[in-house]
């Protein structure tokens, strides 16, 4: 269930800045120029490239490539914050905060059902893998866990990962001022967010519909209604990760050095095999690397249809861009670099 809306209409908002005589032009603010900051928003517990994506996250932190700021977990269920903390904590990441989905998209479909993978025992009746949150129940929901990160991060300077559902964000958008901010959801989004980067869209003539939309085009319909059309965003299309199919053999061997990894436990437990491809590892190579490694389009303006197509208009002031398909060399060497980081240990 959504939470009540206190910000007013796009349109109105964006016509509330008043008239150029009233308003002097004032310097903008100082552009960001530190490592990327990241907030991850995925539907772990579904699909294997959500667990990737989160993986190389990890390694470009220790890297010292980008900040890992939190971790919005948008499918439904307490559980599946149990992941995203098993994953924080195998990786030395269990101070990074994480937020649930308490009342989004009702039963989702799922591909590979691992979620009981934190119940996962060694031969000896243990758990195999430790937990920094005991209790699920203290963590905050989603919406309140990106108002918490937003509002301490420097202006223009948050990179939001989105790889799953929409629920959280549209609940971010839709909230109001509380103890934390004084500012709206649409307000701390303008002023803290550098880009959304987005696993979402279909640009070819077929019109697909996009899977994550279409499992809730409410929530999908609010996110394109709400989102300010001052702050970028960067769709990552279906048919640009369709080409990049990471073999389960190979995410087994190339995590050699151990079988107690939650990544590699998945996969010999659970049956990968299912067409997954490596979608979502595209938005985090993106938001830490950079646009020169993608074709981009231009910039222009995307629409959502009634049926959860995507359509776009191009504009040379629109926030809208999406990732191209490249060629066969630049999908080996980006299912090279996924690889790579896969193999650290």
């Amino acid at each position: 269930m959504l939470i009540a809306v206190h910000v007013c209409s796009l349109s109105l908002l964006l016509s509330c800045t008043g008239d150029a005589d009233d308003n002097p032009v004032q310097p903008g603010p100082a552009e960001y120029k530190g490592v990327p900051l990241v907030i991850l928003d995925t539907d772990i517990g579904s699909s294997t490239d959500d667990l990737i994506a989160l993986e190389m996250l990890y390694q470009y932190a220790n890297e010292g490539r980008c900040k890992l700021l939190g971790v919005v977990v948008d499918r439904q269920g307490e559980e599946y914050g149990a992941l995203a903390d098993v994953m924080n904590t195998y990786f030395g990441y269990g101070n990074v905060p994480i937020g649930v989905e308490r009342g989004g998209i009702k039963n989702p479909t799922v591909f590979i059902d691992y979620k009981n993978l934190y119940k996962h025992k060694t031969d000896n009746g243990e758990l195999m893998f430790k937990r920094t949150v005991s209790d699920c129940s203290t963590l905050p929901n989603g919406w309140q866990l990106y108002r918490q990160l937003l509002v301490s991060q420097p202006d223009h300077s948050v990179s939001i990962c989105s790889t799953g559902f929409v629920s959280c964000l549209v609940q971010l958008l839709h909230s109001g001022p509380d103890d934390v901010s004084l500012l709206t959801g649409v307000e701390l989004v303008r002023q803290k967010v550098k880009c959304l980067y987005i696993m979402a869209g279909v640009f070819t003539a077929s019109h697909e519909p996009d899977y994550n939309f279409l499992q809730d085009p409410t929530y999908a319909k609010l996110l394109f209604n709400s989102w300010p059309r001052d702050v970028d965003v960067v769709f990552s299309p279906m048919e640009v990760g369709n080409e990049i199919d990471y073999r389960p053999e190979l995410v087994i061997s190339d995590i050699d050095w151990t079988d107690i990894h939650p990544i590699k436990q998945v996969y010999m437990n659970y049956k990968c095999d299912t067409g997954q491809r490596m979608w979502d590892p595209l938005t985090v190579i993106q938001a830490v690397e950079g646009d020169d490694l993608f074709t981009l389009s231009e910039r222009g303006i995307v629409t959502i249809t009634e049926e959860c197509g995507t359509d776009f208009t191009p504009s040379a002031t629109g926030n809208g861009r999406y990732q191209k398909p490249g060629s066969k060399v630049w999908y080996d060497a980006m299912l090279e670099k996924i690889r790579k980081y896969n193999r650290m240990k």
